[in-house]
Formats: structure tokens, sequence, C-alpha cells
């Protein structure tokens, strides 16, 4: 049975009023969990609060409209519209306030996020997907304001490859490209750019969306005035609007406490949306914020005496409930009786919510209270760690961070001691953090049978005749291969569409498979990427195409904060298998040649990093990826487009294994280890280091996230005693994460004779030119001397000083 009332159709008054009082009661039911929701915090018992008190009214007229399939990429006010599709409780709401990590009870997060961040469950427990057309769908959302809008575009342009592409499998995602995206976004935010780089995408492409603007005047304490020309959104954005020659947007315009128009509004917009796939701007103006931004602070310390009147008359519940009594749904006193009941509702979920909180890791610590007592009476330390124990049982509401601390801290007082209940107390903390710690670290991957991890490498095999052919070759009928094969697979990106790629990677393919599927996107790098999740998230396999590997930093904050998370923070309950396919490396000038993976590698953890040498292993890291479930960064060698390479026999069958390395040339001197173009310098180098009686191994990285998972440069490291990483990042980029690995998960350090030592770029960007490249970026020259140096190091009698 549908949560939401069917409102299309012919009903009775006394329906009518029923549902009426219905959508009365989740607004109230929302408002008191957001008061009581503040006091928690303030108490200390939550660590922050941010609530949706005065957005509850257009959320019930957004939820009428919402239908099974439809899908919602919000801002975390929504939980009244959650609570409207049923897809949120009271007990959520306080369980997520108290950071449950039980996935059961918080199931928004399992305590990963603050409150006010939802989502709806698309897999089961293996991995799964559910039929995502008989439920109600909310992708996870963030707290960067507006990163929540390039998803959006995704979710909708899902529907419109849906629609158009009978060939694909929709039997779980899709019933005729039929959903809609519902977006939601504070006033404030619209003022980021990726809320106009959204909008204007959506214009373009033409998807079924519609973005809601919670408008209550001010970001924080910052007027629209400061955030917006003319504040007002909707009025700027006038030139997004359809008109019979031109495709554009539908803007609406609603008062946020006006309850029958906005459910009216509402249905207009998905009428729009959903049937013609066009977009709508909802703009929902003279909304209210009660408790203000959040816990961090009052309101009253920067709205007027006047716009604080203003809003205590105008707030959104209190303007229905004057009309529920106005129309004749319901008496003063019946809306008292309801309003009473919900408040007691309320504070006995929340008492509920805390004490099944309490529950687990009290037993924790009166488990912990015993063994210490046991410790304390036969210990010669036994006054201190009473001190410890009896501290402990003071704590009347624990966290699991004050029982394990208290253990730790004992710990210290029984150095020495190999008795009975100090190996007790041992093992309970070593349990306790086995059992604890995947409560806030599990799922940053797939933890399924679809992880990358589990796909089998499929070295390419040759015939003795196999044809030399331009890597770009290679590329392009893997490609080729690959949509063939797979009918949900689709890239696009700047130049993707029409002449296959800026160098050609494509050639062809838009002539072959259509528009929809090999598609030219706009300059706007962050909403390809907001596409790619978006599609993704509803059961596609799309690429998304960044042009040039320095422009990831446009879209490296959705990447970080929204991609990269995503099973995160979800424990494992979506996923988005998105493929990001780049190029990079040594080339020439600032723009086109760099090599950001330190920062890059340090954001985006949750996603792989992919760094094939040439374009044989980027076609098989493709293929990988397409049979797992991981989201990955793929940066192909920019300079390799032309380069030789034999065609494989097996080309569409390869699989280049995620997290292993290849060992490219064995030697016994010393261990070259390095990735991308800068690899084939080495290769090169190592063929001269014989000249003067070097034997170096070289080793191939490929795989930066996971990194080396068989531990292979140890074992190069254990024969080699000698160890040189070759990057062109900048100094203390990856060079330093590549190094880190080998010494200190590795633990490789035993068997150096000599300093680990790293050649990197310098610490500016590439110059311009052949020159410019030489001298920033390591050359064969360079690589040469600091291998010699290192073997002058540990033999200056064999290897006297170069210079």
């Amino acid at each position: 049975m549908d949560i939401i009332p069917d409102i299309k159709n012919n009903i009775t008054f006394e329906d009518f009023k029923a549902e009426v009082l219905n959508d009365y009661a989740i607004a109230v039911r929302s408002r008191e969990c957001s008061l009581l929701g503040r006091r928690e915090v303030l108490t200390g018992k939550a660590k922050f609060g941010i609530f949706g008190d005065g957005k509850e009214v257009p959320q019930l007229a957004m939820a009428k409209a919402f239908k099974k399939g439809d899908w919602r990429s919000g801002y975390y006010r929504d939980q009244t519209f959650m609570m409207a599709i049923g897809e949120f409780t009271v007990n959520h709401f306080f369980s997520g306030l108290y950071a449950n990590t039980n996935l059961e009870l918080e199931p928004m997060s399992a305590g990963r996020q603050m409150g006010g961040h939802f989502v709806t469950h698309s897999l089961d427990e293996k991995g799964s997907w559910k039929d995502l057309t008989k439920q109600y769908n909310s992708s996870a959302d963030i707290s960067p304001t507006a990163a929540q809008m390039p998803r959006l575009l995704g979710l909708a342009q899902a529907s419109k490859i849906y629609r158009n592409l009978s060939e694909i499998n929709s039997s779980k995602f899709s019933v005729n490209g039929n959903e809609v995206a519902w977006g939601t976004i504070g006033n404030a935010s619209t003022s980021e750019g990726l809320f106009f780089e959204t909008v204007n995408a959506a214009g373009v492409l033409q998807v079924p969306m519609i973005i809601s603007v919670w408008d209550d005047e001010y970001g924080i304490s910052v007027h629209a005035k400061h955030q917006t020309t003319k504040e007002n959104i909707s009025e700027i954005l006038k030139g997004f609007q359809r008109d019979k020659d031109n495709k554009g947007y539908e803007i609406l315009r609603v008062k946020g406490w006006d309850y029958p128009n906005l459910i009216e509004t509402y249905q207009e917009a998905a009428t729009i949306a959903r049937e013609e796939h066009v977009p709508v701007l909802v703009h929902v103006q003279e909304l209210t914020q009660p408790q203000g931004h959040s816990t961090s602070g009052s309101h009253e310390r920067y709205k007027s005496k006047e716009r604080l009147e203003w809003e205590a008359e105008n707030d959104c519940n209190k303007k229905m409930r004057e009309w529920i009594i106005e129309s004749g749904i319901a008496e003063n006193e019946a809306l008292i009786e309801l309003e009473r009941s919900i408040k007691k509702e309320v504070r006995e979920a929340k008492k509920n919510a805390w004490d099944v909180f309490l529950k687990p890791i009290r037993k924790e610590q009166q488990e912990l209270l015993g063994i210490l007592q046991n410790l304390a009476s036969t210990h010669p330390n036994g006054v201190f760690i009473n001190k410890l124990k009896d501290s402990l049982a003071k704590i009347h509401e624990p966290t699991r961070k004050d029982i394990l601390s208290h253990a730790r801290k004992v710990l210290r007082f029984t150095i020495g001691d190999n008795s009975k209940e100090k190996e007790i107390l041992a093992n309970w903390i070593t349990k306790n953090i086995e059992e604890s710690q995947p409560k806030f670290s599990s799922h940053l991957y797939a933890e399924t049978d679809k992880s990358a991890l589990n796909v089998k490498e499929v070295k390419a095999t040759y015939s003795d005749d196999a044809i030399q052919v331009d890597g770009r070759v290679i590329l392009r009928d893997n490609f080729d291969a690959i949509f063939n094969k797979y009918p949900e697979a689709l890239i696009f990106g700047e130049d993707t569409g029409n002449i296959g790629d800026v160098n050609q990677g494509l050639e062809g393919l838009q002539e072959k498979y259509g528009e929809l599927r090999i598609a030219d996107a706009g300059i706007r790098e962050a909403t390809i990427v907001g596409q790619g999740i978006g599609m993704a998230l509803r059961g596609l396999r799309p690429i998304a195409e960044i042009q040039y590997l320095d422009y990831v930093l446009y879209a490296l904050q959705i990447i970080s904060d929204d991609l990269a998370t995503l099973q995160y923070r979800t424990k494992g309950m979506q996923k988005a298998p998105l493929i990001v396919r780049t190029r990079g490396h040594r080339l020439e000038g600032i723009w086109h040649s760099g090599s950001p993976m330190g920062g890059i590698l340090n954001l985006v953890r949750g996603i792989y990093i992919l760094v094939p040498r040439n374009m044989v292993k980027a076609a098989g890291f493709y293929n990988t990826l397409l049979q797992s479930d991981d989201p990955a960064l793929v940066i192909e060698c920019l300079n390799g487009y032309r380069l030789k390479e034999k065609m494989p026999d097996n080309l569409s069958n390869i699989r280049t294994a995620v997290g292993l390395v290849e060992t490219l040339r064995e030697g016994t001197d010393i261990t070259l280890v390095s990735y991308g173009s800068t690899l084939r310098i080495v290769m090169e180098t190592a063929k001269e280091l014989l000249t003067v009686g070097i034997d170096a191994e070289v080793i191939d990285v490929q795989s930066l996230l996971p990194f080396d998972i068989n531990h292979d440069i140890a074992k190069s490291i254990a024969k080699t005693n000698n160890v040189l990483i070759i990057d062109e990042d900048v100094p203390g980029g990856a060079s330093a994460y590549i190094l880190n690995e080998i010494l200190n998960v590795q633990n490789a350090y035993q068997y150096l004779d000599g300093q680990p030592r790293t050649l990197t770029a310098k610490a500016h960007r590439p110059a311009y030119g052949n020159d410019g490249d030489y001298f920033s970026k390591p050359s064969a020259e360079d690589i040469f001397e600091a291998v010699y140096d290192a073997m002058h190091e540990l033999s200056p009698n064999d290897f006297p000083k170069l210079r």
C-alpha cells in the first residue's frame, strides 16, 4: 500500500479531511523532532544538529507528487519529506542524532553522518540491486553546499536513457523512463557554481528533473541581498523559461506556507517533468527557520526583531493550522489533542532511542569493570588500576571511547606482567577493537563478490604476426567491444562524441552506437562526473570522460565528497560503479601535462586510481571494472595514443588486475618503481645502466589505489636491498605515498642497505616545450644519475662519484 495518498482521484470530503490531518500530524511530528533534537545537542547527548524546521509544509506537497521509482537528491533539511514517504521515522531521527552504528536502527548511515542526511537502500545484503521501480528512492546526501546538484543531473538523465534505449534491461531500474529526479536546495546555496552548472546542463539535456529551492532569505547569517542578484533566484533564471520556440525550464513560484497551492504546484511540476521530460524549477518562497541554521548558534544574533516577528507569524506549520480551522477540517480543540499526543510520542521515541543506543555500550562497560576488578585484586599496581576502574564506573552514559580508553590506560600498569588476568584484559581490548573498528571503517570499497579485487587477471596474448597499431586503435577497438557487449554502458565528455575524443580513442563509435551512448558534453567537469554518479546509482554503467588530468581538479570535490564516500556513508547500501576516464602525465605546458597525483590520492580514498603504462593495460582495466562494482579513475598516458603497440588476439577478454604491480625487468642491484609515461624512460635508462655495471629491476605500479596488495615491491627490495621511486608529481606527492606504502605497510625498510630515494618533478608545474619538460620532470639522465648515486653510496670504489 502506498504511503503517499493518491489525490488525483475523486475522494470524499471525509477522506480529504483525514488526509489533511495526516499531513498536519507529519508536520507536527517533524517539528517536534527538530525541537527536541536541538535540546539533545545542547545537553551533550548528541554532537551536532541541523534540522528541517520551517520547511515542513512544502515537503508534504512534494511528497504527494513523488512516486515509486522516483529519486531524490537533496538538502539536509528534508526530514519531513522523508517522513511523508515513509522512509524515515522518529526512532530513525534520534538514532541518527546519537550516531547509532546499527544500520537497522539508523538506516540513513549507521551513524557515519550527522543527522539530516538521508538515503534509501538500493542494494540487498549481498550487494545486488533491489527493484528500484517499486520503492521510493533517495540518493545519499552529503553536506557540502550544492554538491547534491551534479548527481541530480545524472539521476534525471537515466530516465531519458531508459526511455530512449529499449535494448537495455531496465526491469529493476525504470518503467519507460517515467521517473522524475527531485532535487532540493537552500536558496543561499544557489550561489554556488555547481547549482548554475547543473541548471544549465539540465536545460541543454532536457531531462525530467524538478529543483525545489527552499527560500528562507538567509544562508546561515548572510541575507539574500548578499547572496543573489535581485535577491530572487527564480527572477534571475527567467532566461531559462521555455517558450514556444525554445526549449528550457518551466519555472514555478509558490508560497511555502500555502498548503493547497503547494499541492497544486507540485502536481503541475510533476506532470510536466514526468510526461514531457522537461526540467522544472519550483521556487518556494516565504519560508522560515525557527531555530536558526543549526545548533552551532542562535539566529537571534543576526535577524532583526521585525524579521523574527514575521517568522513567528508566517511559520508554515502555524499557517497550515490556521487554514485547517478556517476550512472546517478540524477545530482547535481537536488539533490541540493531536499535537499533545504527538509530543508524547516523540518524547517516548527519544527516550527509547537513547536507551537502545546505550544498552550495548553499557554491557561493554560492565564486562570491562569485571575484568578490571579481577586484575586489580591480584596486581601490585592494583591501587592505580582501581582508580581507573572507579573512574569508568562513575560514567553514567559512557561512550565506546570512554570504555576503550580506560582499558588501554590500565594496560600500561601491567607492563612486564604475564598473569592470566593481564592476558584476559589484553585479549578483551584486542577483540573490542576488532569488533568496533568496522562499525566506523567498513565499506570504503565494495565488500561483496563484486569487488574489483575479485576479477582475475587475463594477460594479453599475441600471434607471431601481430600487427603494430597506434595505441588509440587498441582503445577504440576495445571500447567498441564494450559497447557491443554492455547495452547499459555509455560514455560522455568534452569532444567525446562527434570526433571520438581528442585523441580518437572513440573514433566512429557515435555513428555506430548513437548520440545517447557516445555523447558530447559541455565544458563542465563537475556535472560530467555528476551525470556519471547519478546514472550509475540507477543501474547504468557510465564512463565519464574528463579531457585532461589537470581538469579533474574542476570535479575533484564531487569525486571526493560524493563518489568516493558513497559506499562508505551508506555502509554498502548504495553503489555507483562509475568509471572516470582521463589522460595525463607528460606532454608540454602547465595545464596539459600535470600529474597532481599526491593531491588526488589523498582526497579520493574510496575509488580506485589506475595508472596503466600503455593502452593494452588501459583496455584491460576498463574490462575489469565493468565486471565489478567499484568506481575508479583511469589515467591513460597522454603521449601514448600515437605510440605503436601490438594488437592482442584476445583484446576484449584482457583483464588487468587491480592492486597488482608488474615486474617489467628483473635485476639484482636496485629496484626502480614508477608508473605511467615516466615508466618508458625508466625502462630505457635501465638498459643504459647496464653499461656501467648496474642491473636494475623495474616495477610498474599500475594501480595506486589499491597499492601492491601482494607486497611484490618488498619482495624485490629483499633481493636488491635498494630502491628508487621515480614519479612526475611534485616532491612529497605520489612518491611520498608510494614510499610510505613500501616502508610502513610492506615493512621493506628491513631489507634496505641504503637510503630509500625518490626522484620527482620539480615543485612547479612543467614549463612548455621539450626543454621545459627536461628541466621540469625526471629525465633519463636524472634517473641514471640518481641510480648511480645510490650505488655510489653503497660501493664508492665500484662506482666512483660522477660529478
